[in-house]
């Protein structure tokens, strides 16, 4: 093997070695935040004893706190991300993928308060930048492209005409849904059960996207599977 080779081995080694090490620490962090009260601060000593290393391996691999809380919420939002996934699968009536949707989201929030108000967190100069706006930017791009489709579909609407619309428009039925579930859950005397407040979201959303359908001239059926009424893509979800 080559001097070339043999370094770039090594090199290999390494960022798998720092790529390792970095999981450790997010997940000792995750850890950390859960076993605690939502919003309880949360020390680097503390994170450096559940990962089984020593404070100062934890700056080697984040530039300061702020970079390692960062990279928690975004973990925090991936995880959340792959347990939607399923739930917006094209499967059943447009109510149906709502609420299912909706219920996910809601039963990860009541499991996990204190992670939800870590990745609720902004910190200041981010400005709507950090991983919460990029997360629910994410899952807004999701449900606009598959909403979209089906208006095309539905109602001959391109998506050139569509496109101012339904951006401002997507963004704000996600951020709603953050919000009301947000202030739900941090309520000291909740009254909603959390199946409660699943239809109540639900059924708002539901009339959102309907009444909007109908502006366009386009009319959903409740009760018609989806399958019946937009080709199937891949990936796409609701």
């Amino acid at each position: 093997m080559t001097a070339g080779g043999q370094g770039d081995g090594r090199q290999a080694r390494w960022r798998q070695h720092n790529s390792e090490r970095r999981r450790q620490i997010i997940a000792a962090a995750i850890a950390v935040v859960e076993d605690g009260e939502p919003g309880a601060e949360v020390n680097v000593a503390r994170i450096a004893e559940r990962a089984g290393l020593n404070r100062s391996v934890i700056y080697r691999h984040f530039a300061d706190r702020a970079d390692l809380d960062r990279a928690v919420q975004a973990q925090i939002l991936e995880d959340v991300w792959q347990q939607l996934v399923p739930s917006l699968a094209l499967d059943g009536t447009v109510p149906d993928v709502i609420r299912r949707a909706v219920g996910t989201y809601v039963r990860w929030a009541v499991d996990h308060p204190a992670l939800h108000r870590l990745a609720d967190h902004e910190r200041d100069g981010e400005h709507g930048g950090g991983p919460l706006e990029q997360g629910l930017a994410r899952i807004a791009h999701q449900v606009r492209e598959v909403i979209a489709l089906g208006l095309e579909v539905l109602g001959g609407v391109t998506d050139g005409q569509l496109a101012d619309v339904l951006d401002p428009l997507v963004h704000g039925v996600v951020g709603g849904v953050f919000s009301s579930v947000r202030n739900w859950l941090f309520q000291p005397d909740r009254r909603l059960s959390p199946e409660m407040l699943i239809e109540l979201v639900s059924q708002s959303v539901w009339f959102v996207v309907d009444g909007h359908a109908r502006s366009f001239g386009v009319t959903i059926d409740p009760a018609q599977p989806i399958q019946d009424i937009v080709p199937v893509v891949p990936g796409a979800g609701l």
